[in-house]
């Protein structure tokens, strides 16, 4: 039940969590299984919160953690002040239009359907994404394929999910990412194909920038 360290101090590391695992404990005993209760379990003197951000459970990639309180909060910190860079990998279930651009939709939690997000632009939160094609391709069965990297400046909650399921007519991409049980088809992919493949943060201790990198398994 252990991860894959990709980079860690005294006190904090990047893990490399694989797609199905919670981020944080769930409700119930069969759900606690996730990063912040293996992290504990293998940094046995971590204290405080330990975690500073999270992933979708079906989403693979890069987590913080922090193993003290003051790293949590310094980490935290400059998630709050958006100085951290992040990147992911995904592949689209259609056709792209354009090569690269920016998605700007403000969107909030569906009140009678949680989590699921929607879009409304008197009550919702900005949620800013950059994005860039990185290839295209036609699957043997015909279907538009399109790999795209995404930049968030934001970091709302499923805010790449509906960025790109969301139709080019209301501002979005308009191809939901292949396996995405919630806006797309759970059907079109073995599971949903996000990975979060890179962040860059600034070490508490030494102000020095870390970039953690980990490739996309699809």
């Amino acid at each position: 039940m252990s991860l894959t360290v990709l980079h860690a101090t005294p006190r904090y590391a990047a893990v490399d969590k694989p797609a199905g695992l919670l981020s944080v404990p769930g409700i119930g005993e069969a759900n606690q299984d996730s990063v912040a209760s293996r992290v504990r379990a293998m940094f046995p003197d971590a204290s405080g919160p330990v975690t500073v951000h999270r992933l979708d459970m079906e989403t693979s990639g890069v987590i913080l953690v922090a193993l003290d309180a003051a790293a949590h909060r310094a980490l935290s910190m400059q998630f709050e002040a958006r100085t951290v860079a992040k990147r992911y990998i995904a592949i689209l279930d259609g056709a792209v239009e354009g090569d690269a651009g920016v998605v700007t939709l403000r969107q909030r939690v569906d009140l009678d359907d949680r989590p699921r997000q929607i879009l409304d632009n008197e009550r919702g939160k900005e949620a800013v994404t950059k994005w860039r094609v990185l290839d295209r391709a036609i699957t043997d069965d015909g279907r538009a394929r399109t790999r795209v990297e995404f930049e968030p400046v934001t970091g709302r909650s499923h805010q790449l999910r509906i960025a790109s399921a969301t139709p080019v007519e209301r501002g979005g991409l308009g191809a939901p990412i292949a396996g995405d049980s919630l806006y797309g088809a759970a059907t079109s992919a073995r599971r949903m194909l996000l990975h979060a493949a890179e962040l860059a943060f600034d070490d508490p201790d030494t102000h020095v920038r870390v970039e953690v990198r980990s490739a996309p398994p699809f």
